[in-house]
């Protein structure tokens, strides 16, 4: 892989295991120095050990246990990653977790605002504690990670569903406070991908998760799901300089021609596309309901 993030540091969360090792793989191909964080030490450590062997010559690979939504570990997460490899430029937030799974009035509570606590105020608070830094050297990628939740419904997976569609308006919104600060903030929805998570939906059964859904991950199980690398790439581009002025978007890995999108950048800049919007009535062709 071209070294496009050679010289950068990134802290990279959720990054144990699934998804968010593969990120961390493909940025130390592109280049990058890493702070590895996610609550499993054990898992964590493994992953560290796995990529220093990976690593080139002189390049870093750092871990730390965090629990996200911690506000003093995620202080000292920050600090450690600034002061251990020398700056900060990249922040990907990908720890998350489904939550419980049922319908809303059987689940347990506590397990479902834990939910929340690591999907949104975990992700929040990792950008708050970035951003002096990132504004003070006037450049950052910030990358969240979304998921089907963002833009349909998950029955019986609400904690799940709200938490990433409001982590991608959380970044909508953020993009706009930090406009023309050398700081952009985009969502990636990476597809369906044959994870832990999946293996949840598979272990919990049709009965909670609902027989749709569940049919859909046992099929999605048989056929591989989406390749890890393919979000994985979209998150290194993201983290590049080609992606230089692109933000306040929810990307998908899958379905969209990302790679040409600095070709279109004044286009894409201008427009509402790659966002979350109200669908009205005479989006649809609706002859009723809208003045």
């Amino acid at each position: 892989m071209e070294k496009v993030l050679s010289g950068k540091a990134a802290l990279i969360t959720g990054a144990n295991q699934g998804f968010g090792l593969e990120i961390a793989r493909a940025y130390l191909s592109a280049g990058a120095d890493l702070m590895l964080c996610a609550r499993n030490v054990e898992l964590l450590e493994s992953a560290r050990a796995e990529l220093m062997r990976s690593a080139a010559a002189g390049q870093r690979v750092l871990a730390k246990a965090v629990d996200v939504a911690d506000e003093h570990q995620v202080r000292d997460l920050v600090d450690a990653t600034i002061n251990e490899l020398g700056g900060l430029h990249i922040l990907v937030n990908n720890a998350g977790v489904y939550g419980p799974k049922g319908q809303i009035e059987d689940v347990d509570w506590r397990s479902w605002t834990q939910a929340i606590e690591i999907n949104v105020y975990g992700s929040i608070l990792m950008c708050k504690m970035v951003l002096p830094h990132l504004k003070a050297q006037a450049y950052g990628k910030i990358i969240q990670l979304s998921g089907g939740g963002a833009t349909s419904p998950m029955p019986r997976i609400s904690a799940y569903a709200v938490s990433k569609a409001a982590i991608v308006r959380f970044a909508e919104t953020l993009a706009e406070e930090v406009r023309g600060t050398g700081i952009d903030v985009n969502s990636i929805a990476p597809g369906a991908l044959n994870t832990r998570m999946l293996d949840e939906v598979l272990e919990a059964g049709p009965e909670k998760v609902g027989r749709d859904f569940y049919e859909r991950a046992v099929k999605q199980k048989e056929t591989g799901g989406v390749p890890l690398r393919r979000g994985a790439d979209l998150a290194v581009f993201l983290g590049s300089r080609a992606s230089d002025g692109i933000t306040g978007k929810l990307i998908s890995a899958v379905w969209d021609n990302w790679e040409h999108w600095p070709e279109h950048l004044e286009k894409l800049s201008s427009s509402d596309v790659y966002t979350l919007r109200r669908i009205a009535g005479r989006d649809r062709g609706f002859e009723v309901g809208d003045k």
